[in-house]
């Protein structure tokens, strides 16, 4: 995308306040043409006729979604370009499900305005959403390894065949400062002291 290109997102919110605070909060940050929608009927209307679009939010609950059904059906319109879930009551174990079914990410509706562009932007562009705190209420401590993104796989690899930041955000066309953020994400996700540390409960837990 070429840098004066404007970002397009759809939210999708049968409440029209959650809506619009959702959609005003992304606008002011510029840059974003929001559009927004109350239903799935309205949002698979919308990307038929605007779309694909570079994010849709799609509230869990709101009418036409049928669980997890809506989400398949909208990444299908979408041309399977970022489709993220945005709850203010869905389970971890629904927050999972979706990932696992392709979302790009799930938004707690208690996110902050700041996380919530931040998350929202981190999704356009290509990576996968979760807050860790909220994946992390559970009582499973293994579970929480699963939420190792994409891109910290990736870097966690890179990390484990002794590559430096600069060589792995060489390796994967990224910023360094990209880079150095997943470094810091991963470690707090396996709960390691350091990089070193973090490649080795990697290959234990054989995740790499």
């Amino acid at each position: 995308m070429s840098h004066g290109e404007r970002l397009k997102f759809l939210v999708a919110d049968d409440h029209d306040l959650v809506r619009e605070a959702i959609g005003s909060f992304i606008e002011s940050e510029g840059g974003v043409d929001v559009v927004l929608a109350a239903d799935l009927n309205d949002t698979l209307a919308l990307i038929k006729e605007s779309g694909p679009f570079d994010l849709v939010l799609l509230d869990y609950n709101m009418p036409g979604m049928h669980g997890l059904e809506g989400l398949k059906n909208a990444l299908a319109a979408n041309q399977q370009k970022p489709v993220a879930i945005l709850s203010g009551s869905a389970t971890k174990a629904i927050a999972e499900e979706a990932i696992e079914k392709g979302a790009a990410g799930f938004v707690p509706k208690t996110l902050g305005s700041k996380s919530m562009v931040m998350a929202a932007k981190f999704m356009a562009s290509g990576e996968v959403f979760a807050p860790f705190n909220f994946m992390q209420n559970q009582s499973d401590p293994e579970a929480g390894y699963a939420y190792l993104t994409r891109r910290e796989h990736q870097v966690l690899k890179g990390i484990a065949a002794g590559k430096s930041n600069k060589e792995i955000a060489r390796d994967f066309d990224l910023q360094e400062v990209t880079v150095k953020l997943h470094v810091k994400t991963l470690s707090r996700k396996l709960d390691a002291r350091n990089r070193t540390h973090a490649a080795m409960i990697g290959r234990d837990r054989e995740l790499i």
